[in-house]
């Protein structure tokens, strides 16, 4: 990832309020209420909204973003909700997961640039053990005529870094499918998701 794409989320996380809020993701929310806690992993997981929340619930939780402003403002949300993140600063290739490590990784927005999008979901799937689960929601390919409506619901503005239920299936192939679905939803999370939009979401059982 170049400099450019750190520096941009670094401006982003800066400011004291939350881009996105310090509330979870509604359908993260409900996929957690689900499940009794164990080790789960948030890839650019930006200002801890979601791995607090699921620190809360009594999960172990590892998470990385490239952004060390998205960082020191998750842990300041951990420390104010007392509970304790493992969260790293860097890109996934150099950060040192386990294979079998995790019982969840949850990818919540997790957009990165369209050209490793699919390899660093192939390399999450090693960390993630045999039964353990995907959850997933992202902006769909559709997207692009809800930010042409309404730019406030955030989001790529570039199709090759959105999502379609076949790349979803492509990336991961060895999952039980659970759900995977293309949804129109409403968004109020902070700054920078308000408003209808498109999204794939997915839940998938590792085989």
């Amino acid at each position: 990832m170049t400099n450019t794409w750190t520096e941009r989320w670094n401006d982003r996380y800066s400011a004291e309020e939350f881009a996105y809020g310090t509330a979870p993701n509604n359908y993260l929310k409900e996929s957690l209420e689900k499940q009794d806690p164990g080790t789960i992993l948030f890839p650019a997981e930006g200002e801890g909204r979601n791995a607090v929340y699921a620190a809360k619930l009594g999960w172990t939780v590892s998470a990385f973003d490239i952004s060390s402003e998205g960082k020191n403002k998750a842990l300041k949300l951990a420390e104010s909700e007392n509970v304790i993140l493992d969260y790293q600063v860097g890109e996934l290739e150099t950060l040192e997961y386990q294979p079998g490590q995790f019982d969840a990784i949850a990818l919540i927005y997790a957009h990165f640039p369209a050209e490793i999008k699919s390899s660093i979901h192939k390399t999450l799937d090693q960390y993630l053990r045999k039964g353990g689960c995907i959850i997933f929601e992202a902006f769909s390919k559709k997207h692009l005529d809800y930010l042409a409506i309404n730019d406030k619901v955030g989001g790529p503005k570039d199709i090759a870094s959105l999502f379609s239920m076949e790349e979803i299936q492509s990336d991961f192939p060895n999952y039980e499918i659970v759900t995977l679905e293309e949804k129109e939803i409403e968004l109020n999370e902070g700054l920078f998701h308000n408003g209808k939009g498109s999204v794939i979401r997915f839940i998938g059982k590792k085989k």
